[in-house]
């Protein structure tokens, strides 16, 4: 814990549950991307992409990202 930089894990809990409840959308929705090459796959890790799948038979390896839903700051 203190490796992290945490002094308190009840702390660090309390903010994670307030932004899962405040940022968690219960329809997920992705953004998917196909990487053909090691140059491609490091683009999009670098961009936030998730690894997803094994290579197909295409070559092709499928990343994922989930989409932000910002919160109206006007209402």
């Amino acid at each position: 814990m203190q490796l992290l930089g945490h002094r308190k894990i009840e702390n660090t809990l309390l903010y994670m549950h307030l932004a899962n409840s405040i940022f968690h959308d219960h329809d997920d929705q992705y953004v998917s991307k196909v990487a053909r090459n090691v140059q491609e796959a490091m683009q999009l890790i670098e961009l936030g992409f998730e690894y997803v799948t094994r290579e197909y038979h295409d070559g092709g390896k499928l990343f994922k990202k989930q989409k932000l839903l910002y919160l109206d700051s006007q209402s």
